[in-house]
Order: C-alpha cells, then structure tokens, then sequence
C-alpha cells in the first residue's frame, strides 16, 4: 500500500530497491530530509503544466517519487543508468503504479523523437557526465512545445555544510564541480518560462532549490 507523506502518495520503504549510492530514497521519511524532499516535489508540481500526456522522469532511482506522478500524467515513463528496472517497475505495479522504466543515460535515449510532452528532472540534472549531450537528446525527444522541468541544488559552502550535518554526505563527492555548469549549460539549449526558487525569501541569501520550466530553443 503507498504511503501518503505530507500528502504526497510515495513508495513505501519496504520496497525501496537500493539502486546506487545516491539513491536516498529513505530519506523522504526522515525529517527534516524528508521535509526538504516534499520542497522539491512542490516545486516540480507547480511547474508542471496541465494535462500533461507522456512524462518521462529523468533519474528515477527506486520510484519512490512515481506514484505522485503517475496522479499527474496519463502515462509514465522513466531512465535511469542504474540496472534495476525491471524490479522497481515490480515493486510499483504491486503498489498499483504502471510506469515504463529503462536502464540507460540521458545522453543517448531509446526513445523516437518528439516522443513526450514533458521531461522532469528532479536533483538528478546534475548528476549527467555529459549534460549538452543530454540537453540535445532532452530536445529530441520532447514534442514542438513541450517543457523540460529542472529542479536543482544551489551551491554554496553554507549548504554543503548543512548537507554533512544532516545526512553525512559530502556534497563535492556526489556532485564535483557539476552544480555551476548547470543553468549556463540549460541556457544554451532552452530558453526559461517560469523559474521558482526555494526558500523564497531567503534567495538573495541562500537557495536550497532552483525549479525552472523550460522549452527548447
């Protein structure tokens, strides 16, 4: 049965698939990693366009995230390079979630082209080795007028501090220098229709999140 976490459906930790180490799916339910985490799905969500078709999720990791948004598109589908598709797409479809996942990069997708109305990448943008590789292939496989949605990690050592503090993990480890490269990068390839930020009244100060809604050029 799905969890409902600040009313958010998710996938319950008991069939979570461990699928890599930045996989923290059992971080949703820990606070305030858990709090943090429902930030980034709202910032997602109110980004998300309406009567949105076929949604491809970028990094799905355990599919601990699908079932929300199996609620916001008719159909779902997900890559990521971890080998564990077809036991994740198990653990979903015994929770009731239909959602077509593969094993593969972003830089060179299965997938025909002008094939999804929409491509959602949630902390996992920054994760890509090559990210203009992967910013053609995002354009090739959205539809004319479709959107890529990009929720993202600021940068900063105030951050990376509070990072270590609250999960032990070293944000140079799992990111490197990848984080600065990402909203010029975007920039070359998809021009910004709403952009929301996470806290908002602080971001002159500190930004946790950066959420844009983007098309391509």
């Amino acid at each position: 049965m799905l969890a409902r976490i600040g009313g958010y459906p998710l996938l319950p930790p008991e069939d979570f698939v461990r699928t890599g180490p930045v996989d923290h799916a059992d971080w949703n339910y820990r606070f305030p990693l858990g709090w943090i985490s429902r930030r980034r799905l709202a910032l997602a969500t109110r980004l998300l366009p309406p009567n949105v078709g076929r949604l491809l999720k970028l990094g799905y990791g355990s599919g601990v995230h699908l079932p929300h948004w199996a609620t916001k598109a008719k159909e779902i589908h997900g890559i990521d390079p971890h080998p564990h598709a077809a036991p994740v797409t198990e653990r979903l479809a015994k929770n009731g979630v239909t959602a077509h996942l593969v094993s593969g990069g972003a830089e060179a997708m299965p997938y025909p082209d002008a094939h999804f109305d929409c491509v959602l990448a949630i902390s996992a943008i920054e994760f890509i080795p090559d990210l203009p590789a992967a910013c053609q292939e995002i354009r090739r496989v959205l539809r004319p007028g479709g959107c890529l949605i990009v929720v993202t990690p600021g940068a900063s050592p105030l951050l990376d501090f509070g990072l270590k503090v609250l999960s032990g993990n070293s944000a140079k480890k799992d990111y490197g220098d990848r984080r600065a490269a990402v909203l010029p990068t975007l920039a070359e390839y998809f021009v910004t229709e709403k952009r929301l930020v996470f806290p908002p009244l602080l971001s002159k100060l500190v930004c946790l999140y950066t959420g844009l809604r983007l098309r391509a050029k």
